[in-house]
């Protein structure tokens, strides 16, 4: 591998522990307001708990795709579609 893709690898997976931190931070912003609005206006009701359950299994499901360890699933969808695309771009006259 070479230094080139080595750095590509890189960016794209700090870009994606980025991307995880800003939906981190505006998820706790937004609930934070929610939370703040809900004990304003309707203390004996805790319907912020909706929005901060539905959004945090999407938080979730973003945390472990960007921190799981590596299982190779976005290198072996890109080398399958690679191959689909060579073998079609073959039978082209």
């Amino acid at each position: 591998m070479q230094s080139q893709d080595i750095e590509r690898i890189a960016r794209r997976r700090a870009n994606a522990k980025f991307g995880f931190f800003i939906h981190l931070a505006v998820f706790i912003c937004v609930n934070a307001f929610l939370l703040a609005v809900n004990l304003a206006t309707q203390p004996n009701t805790p319907w912020f708990r909706f929005p901060l359950a539905g959004w945090g299994l999407g938080l979730a499901v973003h945390g472990l795709a960007v921190f799981l360890p590596d299982l190779g699933l976005r290198e072996r969808l890109v080398a399958s579609e690679t191959r689909k695309l060579e073998r079609r771009m073959a039978e082209k006259p």
